[in-house]
């Protein structure tokens, strides 16, 4: 399918396993192609800035068409929504509910490890991200 207006990016860390096959599952069910996947370490300028490559250093990227960008579980929640996902995506994104996901997101970002085996059962590589790599999601200009 030929897109004409311009789609967002999805944007993660190309050296973590564990993001890797959550990119996979996106790719996966992304059959309109409506977002588009990349390792955040091989996108091409724009989307990538000097502040959307240190947030994406610490949390998965929603990079929308205008420039504009929303990380960690935010991120994950766009993402849901522009593929079509079923779920209640708009409402967790909201006050207080966003805060519990972002702590969730931030648990399993830290653990990627554990629940790599969990998810996966040891079919995916080690994260090669230090431990502080969970800290921090901030949130982008303009959410």
């Amino acid at each position: 399918m030929i897109r004409t207006e311009p789609v967002p990016w999805l944007l993660w860390d190309g050296d973590c396993g564990f993001c890797s096959r959550c990119a996979g599952w996106v790719e996966r069910h992304d059959r309109d192609d409506r977002v588009r996947v990349q390792a955040y370490q091989d996108a091409p300028s724009p989307p990538i800035t000097p502040e959307i490559r240190d947030a994406a250093a610490r949390a998965v990227q929603y990079v929308y068409p205008d420039g504009h960008f929303v990380s960690g579980s935010r991120a994950v929640f766009a993402t849901l929504r522009r593929i079509g996902y079923p779920g209640p995506w708009r409402v967790l994104s909201w006050p207080p509910l966003v805060w519990i996901a972002e702590l969730g997101y931030r648990i399993v970002a830290r653990n990627r490890e554990f629940f790599a085996r969990i998810l996966f059962r040891g079919e995916t590589p080690a994260c090669r991200v230090s431990p502080e790599a969970g800290k921090d999601q901030g949130q982008g200009p303009a959410t």
